[in-house]
């Protein structure tokens, strides 16, 4: 088998600077990698990149492996070999390197049995990139695209099940995300913001637990804002809070929250009518 052995070493020697960069802080581990390296034999030096692996001394394991590559890139053990290199950049927790590793296996090895499960832990890679929901969410974006990708790609796969659940933790992540940023802007007194946050909070997770809070909160965020308009826009802005209750008591029939947004929906219809009252009064 015939291998792109120039892709290989793109991916190779990016991964080498910060493997050899962990070494430098273990002087004991240096010299002792130092004399494998040295020896000639790449038959003696993949043995003990194998006793390594095996022992679960990913950082050396993985050095050895980057310098016998070249010595069985025709070899029919390569693929083992760079398979096992892939998970020692997972076991170091360097998941953006093992996401680019699982990447180049499968580019390499499209064929490989082990093909599947390296597209699945290229996602899976990803996912432990995933940071708490107050940060970034690149990552667990891109998390939900894989791992979607993976299910459709992989139909008849047992990772399947699990592959949903991550996606469930990434879209629960993402929500938690969204909720928080529209609850900001209520607290900063950005009303109108916060109404169209939460309008887009309920439509992206329409099916959220949470999902009539949500459409609460739309209705206290347009009440405010209507409450602090100048007294041209207020009717027009409670007559929008009116709306908002109607479609809440259409929805969520049988919510918890329901006499809540009934008790806006009066005093929004209170207002509009005392403003009617105070145009009328002004008219005449």
């Amino acid at each position: 088998m015939k291998y792109s052995w120039t892709l290989v070493l793109v991916f190779v020697l990016a991964a080498c600077h910060g493997s050899k960069h962990i070494v430098k802080k273990d002087n004991g581990k240096k010299k002792s990698i130092s004399r494998i390296l040295k020896n000639p034999d790449p038959a003696y030096k993949l043995r003990i990149a194998e006793q390594y692996f095996a022992n679960k001394k990913y950082n050396r394991a993985q050095i050895i492996y980057e310098d016998v590559m070249p010595y069985y890139k025709t070899d029919r053990v390569f693929e083992d070999i760079y398979y096992k290199y892939c998970y020692c950049a997972y076991n170091l927790h360097d998941y953006m390197n093992a996401e680019n590793l699982f990447k180049s296996f499968l580019e390499i090895f499209p064929n490989s049995a082990k093909a599947e499960e390296a597209d699945y832990m290229r996602a899976y890679s990803f996912y432990k990139q995933s940071p708490k929901p107050e940060l970034d969410q690149t990552n667990t974006i891109k998390t939900v695209g894989m791992m979607q990708t993976f299910i459709n790609t992989h139909p008849g796969s047992a990772r399947i099940k699990e592959a949903n659940e991550i996606i469930d933790i990434c879209r629960t992540k993402l929500e938690t995300k969204d909720r928080k940023s529209a609850l900001l802007y209520y607290d900063l007194g950005q009303f109108r913001a916060a109404g169209v946050a939460y309008t887009t909070l309920l439509n992206a997770y329409p099916e959220s637990m949470m999902a009539d809070e949500y459409k609460l909160m739309i209705i206290k965020s347009y009440y405010r804002f209507a409450e602090l308009s100048v007294e041209e826009k207020q009717v027009e802005r409670y007559e929008q809070v009116v709306n908002e209750c109607n479609e809440f008591t259409d929805r969520f029939p049988d919510s918890k929250l329901k006499k809540e947004a009934e008790d806006f929906l009066n005093l929004s219809q209170n207002n509009i009518k005392r403003l009617n009252n105070e145009q009328t009064k002004k008219a005449a």
